[in-house]
C-alpha cells in the first residue's frame, strides 16, 4: 500500500508542478447554493502579484484554492443544516462541546445512548468528511473522535443527495477545518499585531470529576501552514448512568485526543495537505446495583453486581495525504488515507459468568486504505459544471472473541459450576469498496438550478452485490426571498464491515452462551428510494423559517442492536422499511441576539428480520415477520432550540433538546417517557494585568437536573438502560496568545 501510495503522490505532484498560473481562477458556479466555505476565502482581497516570499500573498493563493475546493462539491436538491465557528461558540459549552451535542441542535437529529444518533429515522449511517476528503470507517462507540475546536464550519447534509455522495447517506457532515493560513476564529482576543504563528490553551473543569485541559497552535510562513490540536478529559460519567442516581458507580473515562493539519503550496495551483488524527479512550463500564445472579460459580457466593469491573478501549487513528488545485478550468482533489480503529471489552470474568452466563473478552478492529478522487470542469459558458470521481477503499477487519461459558441442557438450563473456555475467531477478509460517479449541474436561469447524475457501486465483503443509483435535485430561489428544493436519490448503502462478526452458532450449542436461534445469514447492503422536498423562506433581514417533507422506501432495512454486555453494535436487516418525516426550523439573527427553533416529527418501521436472526427470540422473529414495527430509535418527536444574547460583552446562552422517547417492551411495542433537558451559560473576556485577554464560560448542563431514562434495556437490539445526564456545573478558562 504505501508503495501504491508513494507512486500516486509523486503522479499528483509532477501533475500539478505542469499547471499554469490561470488554473487557480476557476469560475463559480451560477445560480446554485453555495458550496461550503472556508472563512479564508472571505478574509483575501482580490488576487495581486506578490512574491513567493510574501505571506500576504500567500494567504490569498490558500484563500483561492479553498474556494476551488469548494467548487468540487454540490448540495443541490438536499437538505443542509450549517453551523459555523459563532454558533458552536455560543453553545454552553462552546468549541468544548463534543460533535454529537453539536450535531443535536440540527432538525432531526435524536440522541441516544452511548454517543449515539439517529439522523432522520436512520440508526448511524453517517458520514464525516473533513475539508472535501471522507474519513474512512471506525468501529461504533461513545469515544468522541473528533475535537471540535478544528471545526471553523460544519454542515450537515440529508435529504437526496448528489451522486458523489455513496454508502453512508443518512446525514453528511462536513467539516472545514482552521488550517493555520488565518487566524484561529478564538484569536480575535490576541494581545498581538500581525504575526503569523499563535494558538490558544484552555482547560474546563465541573461536576462528575471533570478535568479537561486542551491545547491548540497555529501558523504560516510563506509556503506552508499548519494547524495542531490536543486534548485530554477525565470524568466519572463516561457513559450513560444505569440508573437515575447523580452519581454513576465505576463510571471513570479518560478520553486523549489530538488532530493536526499541514498545508504546504506547491505554486499557485496546486497545494499537498496531510491530516492526521488519533484517539485512545479508556471507559469503565458503569455498575447496575441490585441484580440478582443468574448463574452459579464454584467457589463464588454472594456476588454484588454493583462491585463488576467491565471496562473498554477504543483507539482511532487516521492520516490522509490529499493533492489539491486546478489545472485548466477543471478543479480537483486526490487524496489516499488511512484509518485503523479498534475496540477491546474486557470483561469481569467472575461478574459476567454469574450476571449473564458468559465472560466474553472481544477484539474488534479494522485498518481501511482509502483512495479518493473529485473533479469539477465548468462547461457551456458555466452553464453546466460537471462533476466526476471516483471512490476505493480496502479494509481488514478482525473479531476475536474469547468466551468463558458454563456447559447446559438443550432448554439452557446450567448444568455445572464450572465454566469453558471457547474461541470464537472469525476467519481473516479483505473487504473491498469501489464507486464512481458523474453529475452535471445546470444552471438554467439565475434562479433555477438543476443537478442530475449517476453513481455506480460495487461491495466485495461478507457479501458480493452492486448497484447503479440515478440522483437529481433542483433548487428555484424566487425574489420574494423563498427558496425551493427537491431531489430524489437511490441510495446503496453496504453493512459496517468492521461491526460483522461472523458467529459459529455450533460453537456455543450446549452452553450458557446458546443463541436463540439457529439462523445465520450474511448482513446485505440496504437499497432505498429517498425522495425530498423543502422551503425556507427570509423574513427581512433577521428571521428565516424553513419546512421539509421526506419519504424513503427501503428494501434490506440496515438496523443495529447490542447483542452482549459489551457496547458494540452488531447489523442486521429487516426485509423492508418505510420511513418518513417533516421538520421546521426558524432561525433569528440581528444584532447580539440569536435564536434558532427546530422541530421533527418522524416515524421509521421495519417488516421481518431476514439477517442476524441468531440474536432475536423466535416469538419476536414470528411476531416480527407478520407486522410493521418500530425501529427502536424511532422517535416521534424531536426538538432542540436556543437563544443568546451579547449583553455589552457579557454573552448569555440557552439551549434545549427535548424528545418524545425511543421505543421500548416486546417487539417495540411502547416508547419511553418524553424528556426535556436545559442548559445555560454565560461567558466574558477579561482584561486582565500582566495576563492579558482571558475568556471565561460558566455552563449549566441540564439546569432543572431532570431525570428521564433514554433507554430501560428492552426492545430490540437493546442491551442495557441509560439515563441522561443529570444536573452538572462547569467553569472554562482559556486563552489565545
Amino acid at each position: 500500500m504505501m508503495n501504491k501510495t508513494s507512486l500516486a503522490l509523486a503522479i499528483g505532484l509532477a501533475l500539478a508542478a505542469c499547471v499554469t498560473p490561470a488554473a487557480a481562477q476557476s469560475s463559480q458556479t451560477g445560480g446554485a447554493s453555495p458550496a461550503p466555505t472556508d472563512p479564508a476565502q472571505t478574509q483575501a482581497g482580490p488576487a495581486r502579484k506578490e512574491t513567493s516570499q510574501s505571506v500576504l500573498g500567500s494567504v490569498e493563493v490558500s484563500a483561492r484554492l479553498d474556494k476551488s475546493r469548494n467548487q468540487i462539491s454540490t448540495s443541490i436538491g438536499a437538505s443542509q443544516y450549517v453551523l459555523d465557528a459563532a454558533a458552536i461558540d455560543r453553545l454552553p459549552l462552546g468549541d468544548a462541546t463534543p460533535v454529537n451535542q453539536i450535531l443535536l441542535q440540527a432538525p432531526g437529529v435524536v440522541q441516544d445512548s452511548f454517543g449515539e444518533m439517529h439522523v432522520r429515522g436512520d440508526h448511524g449511517d453517517m458520514q464525516y468528511r473533513i475539508n472535501g476528503v471522507t474519513l474512512p470507517e471506525s468501529i461504533s462507540g461513545f469515544g468522541q473522535m473528533i475535537d471540535p475546536d478544528i471545526i471553523e464550519r460544519v454542515q450537515l447534509l440529508t435529504g437526496a443527495l448528489p451522486a458523489q455522495y455513496g454508502y453512508r447517506t443518512a446525514g453528511v457532515v462536513e467539516i472545514v477545518t482552521e488550517s493555520g493560513a488565518h487566524r484561529h476564529h478564538d484569536d480575535e482576543d490576541d494581545d498581538g499585531g500581525n504575526e503569523n504563528y499563535g494558538g490558544r490553551v484552555g482547560v474546563i473543569v465541573g461536576s462528575h470529576g471533570t478535568f479537561n485541559p486542551e491545547l491548540s497552535l497555529h501558523g504560516s510562513t510563506d509556503k506552508w501552514s499548519w494547524f495542531l490540536t490536543g486534548d485530554y478529559q477525565k470524568n466519572d460519567n463516561g457513559i450513560e448512568n444505569p440508573t437515575k442516581s447523580y452519581n454513576a458507580i465505576h463510571d471513570h473515562s479518560q478520553q486523549l485526543k489530538g488532530f493536526g493539519y499541514l498545508s504546504y503550496l506547491i505554486n499557485e495551483n496546486a497545494r499537498v495537505s496531510f491530516m492526521f488524527g488519533v484517539a485512545n479512550n479508556r471507559f469503565e463500564i458503569p455498575n447496575n446495583p441490585g441484580q440478582a445472579p443468574s448463574y452459579q460459580l464454584a467457589g463464588v457466593s454472594g456476588a454484588d453486581s454493583a462491585t463488576l469491573d467491565q471496562r473498554q478501549r477504543e483507539i482511532n487513528r487516521f492520516g490522509i495525504v490529499a493533492l489539491q488545485g486546478g489545472f485548466g478550468n477543471t478543479d480537483y482533489q486526490v487524496s489516499l488515507g488511512q484509518r485503523y480503529t479498534s475496540v477491546d471489552y474486557h470483561p469481569d470474568p467472575i461478574g459476567d459468568l454469574v450476571f449473564n452466563g458468559v465472560a466474553g473478552t472481544i477484539h474488534r478492529a479494522n485498518r481501511d486504505n482509502t483512495l479518493q478522487a473529485d473533479f469539477s470542469t465548468p462547461v457551456a459558458g458555466g452553464k453546466h459544471t460537471l462533476r466526476y470521481g471516483l471512490y476505493a477503499s480496502s479494509e481488514r477487519p478482525v473479531s476475536n472473541n474469547t468466551s468463558l461459558v458454563f456447559p447446559a441442557d438443550a432448554d439452557g438450563n446450567q448444568t455445572s459450576t464450572t465454566p469453558i473456555t471457547i474461541v470464537d475467531n472469525a476467519p481473516p477478509i479483505t473487504a473491498k469498496t469501489y464507486g464512481v460517479y458523474l453529475q452535471d449541474e445546470w444552471k438554467i436561469t439565475d434562479r433555477l438550478t438543476l443537478n442530475y447524475g449517476v453513481r455506480a457501486d460495487k461491495v466485495d465483503a461478507y457479501v458480493k452485490e452492486s448497484q447503479t443509483s440515478p440522483r437529481i435535485g433542483f433548487v428555484y430561489t424566487a425574489p420574494t426571498g423563498t427558496t425551493l428544493h427537491a431531489g430524489y436519490a437511490r441510495y446503496f448503502t453496504p453493512p459496517a464491515d468492521e461491526l460483522i462478526s461472523p458467529t459459529d452458532i455450533a460453537l456455543f450449542q450446549g452452553t450458557t452462551n446458546q443463541l436463540p436461534t439457529n439462523v445465520n445469514t450474511n448482513v446485505r447492503s440496504e437499497r432505498s428510494h429517498y425522495y425530498d422536498i423543502g422551503v425556507t423562506q427570509k423574513i427581512g433581514k433577521a428571521w428565516t423559517f424553513g419546512l421539509d417533507a421526506y419519504s424513503r422506501q427501503v428494501r434490506n432495512l440496515t438496523d443495529e442492536g447490542q447483542f452482549g454486555a459489551a457496547l458494540i453494535f452488531s447489523p442486521f436487516n429487516y426485509d423492508r422499511g418505510r420511513v418518513h418525516g417533516y421538520e421546521f426550523t426558524a432561525n433569528y439573527a440581528k444584532g447580539g441576539l440569536n435564536g434558532y427553533l427546530n422541530l421533527a416529527y418522524s416515524r421509521a418501521m421495519g417488516k421481518e428480520i431476514v439477517t442476524g436472526q441468531y440474536n432475536f427470540d423466535q416469538e419476536e422473529l414470528d411476531y416480527i415477520a407478520t407486522h410493521w414495527v418500530h425501529l427502536d430509535h424511532d422517535q416521534r418527536l424531536t426538538g432542540s432550540g436556543g437563544i443568546s444574547y451579547d449583553w455589552n460583552g457579557t454573552k448569555l446562552g440557552m439551549d434545549f433538546l427535548y424528545g418524545s422517547g425511543l421505543r421500548h417492551e416486546f417487539a417495540n411495542s411502547a416508547h419511553m417517557p418524553g424528556y426535556w433537558q436545559l442548559n445555560l451559560s454565560v461567558a466574558r473576556t477579561f482584561n486582565l494585568p500582566e495576563i492579558g485577554k482571558i475568556t471565561a464560560r460558566l455552563a449549566v448542563i441540564n439546569a432543572t437536573d431532570k431525570s428521564y431514562p433514554l433507554r430501560d434495556g428492552s426492545g430490540i437490539g437493546v442491551g442495557a438502560p441509560q439515563w441522561g445526564p443529570r444536573a452538572g456545573g462547569y467553569l472554562g478558562l482559556s486563552k489565545a496568545f
